[in-house]
C-alpha cells in the first residue's frame, strides 16, 4: 500500500509541475503565439466562465496529491504504536505543509508561479524517505506534550518553507524588475514565468503574514520543546547543535519582522535574510538528523 502512495503521489507533484513549465514555454514561443490558442495563465483565475473551468482539474489532482501525501506520512511516521522519523521524513512534511499551503494560497492569490518551485521541491521530498529510511523509532510518540510539540514544530517549518519559496520566487522579479537586457529578459519562458506573478508589493505582505506566523508558532515550538525535554530528561533546556541552530532562526526571524515593524526594512537585503534563516532552521533539525542519521550513523532524539 505504502508504495502505491509514493508511486501516486511522486506522479501527480511531478506532472503538475512538468505540465505548469510546459505552459510556461508555450506561452513565451513567439513562433507559435499565432498558431497556438491562448494558454490560460494564474490570472485566468479570477475571470468568469469557462476560463475559471480550466483551472479545476490542476487543483483537484494537487488536492489528491496532497491527501495522498498525508496519508502516506501518517501510515510510515506512526506504524501502530510507535514513531518512526528522520531528515527524510522531515523534509518530506515540510513540503506537504508548504504544498497545503501554496493550494490554499492559490485560491484568494494568482500563485502558479510558486507551484512550480514548491511541485518539484514536494515531489522529490516525498520520494527521500525511501532512499533513507534507517530512522530512529521514538518510544514516547505517544506522549501529549511531544505529540502537540511535533504538530507545531512541522507547521512552523512548512510556514518557514513557503516563505523562503517566496522569498527566492521574489527575488528573481526583483532582479527582472532592475535588469534592462540580462539573461533573465533573453530566457522567454523565465518571463513568461515571472509575468504571472502578483504585484511585488503584494507577494512582500503575504511573505510577512507567513513570517509572522511561522514566528509564533517558531516561539511554541521552542517553548514545547523546553517543557517537552523536561519532562523526559529532567532538565529544561539541552544546548547541543538542534538548539543553538533553532535560538539562531528564531532571533534572525524576529530580528526580520522587528525591523520590518521599526523601520519598514524591505528589498533584496531583507529577501536574503528570509532565506539565512531558512537556512538555519535547516540546520536546527533537517540537517542536524542528516549528519547524525546518514553521516555518523548515530540515532539522535
Amino acid at each position: 500500500m505504502d508504495i502505491v502512495l509514493y508511486a501516486l503521489t511522486a506522479l501527480l507533484y511531478g506532472g503538475l509541475a512538468l505540465a505548469g513549465w510546459r505552459v510556461r514555454r508555450i506561452e513565451s514561443a513567439p513562433s507559435m503565439l499565432s498558431s497556438v490558442p491562448p494558454v490560460p495563465t494564474a490570472r485566468d483565475a479570477l475571470l468568469p466562465g469557462g476560463m475559471r473551468s480550466t483551472r479545476l482539474l490542476p487543483r483537484a489532482l494537487l488536492f489528491v496529491a496532497i491527501v495522498a501525501h498525508g496519508v502516506l506520512l501518517h501510515t510510515t511516521i506512526f506504524p501502530r504504536d510507535a514513531m518512526v522519523f528522520g531528515f527524510a521524513f522531515a523534509l518530506s512534511a515540510m513540503f506537504w505543509l508548504g504544498a497545503c499551503i501554496y493550494w490554499i494560497e492559490n485560491f484568494f492569490f494568482p500563485l502558479d508561479s510558486l507551484g512550480l518551485l514548491v511541485l518539484p521541491f514536494a515531489c522529490v521530498a516525498s520520494l527521500m524517505p525511501l532512499a533513507f529510511g534507517g530512522v530512529q523509532v521514538l518510544p514516547y510518540a505517544a506522549a501529549p506534550l511531544f505529540k502537540m510539540h511535533f504538530i507545531i514544530a512541522n507547521i512552523a517549518y512548512g510556514l518557514a518553507a513557503i516563505a523562503a519559496l517566496h522569498a527566492l520566487m521574489m527575488l528573481f522579479a526583483e532582479r527582472r524588475l532592475h535588469t534592462l537586457s540580462g539573461a533573465l529578459d533573453r530566457n522567454g519562458w523565465v518571463a513568461s514565468w515571472l509575468d504571472t506573478l502578483p504585484p511585488l508589493l503584494t507577494l512582500e505582505k503575504l511573505l510577512f503574514r507567513l513570517i509572522g506566523a511561522g514566528f509564533v508558532l517558531l516561539t511554541l515550538t521552542l517553548i514545547s520543546g523546553v517543557l517537552f525535554s523536561e519532562q523526559l530528561l529532567g532538565r529544561p533546556l539541552v544546548f547541543d547543535h538542534k538548539t543553538v541552530f533553532a535560538v539562531l532562526s528564531w532571533l534572525m526571524f524576529g530580528g526580520l519582522l522587528t525591523a520590518r515593524k521599526v523601520s519598514g526594512w524591505r528589498g533584496r537585503a531583507a529577501l536574503r535574510w528570509v532565506l539565512a534563516s531558512f537556512v538555519a532552521l535547516l540546520l536546527a533539525y533537517v540537517g542536524s538528523r542528516f549528519v547524525f542519521e546518514v553521516l555518523l550513523h548515530r540515532p539522535v532524539v
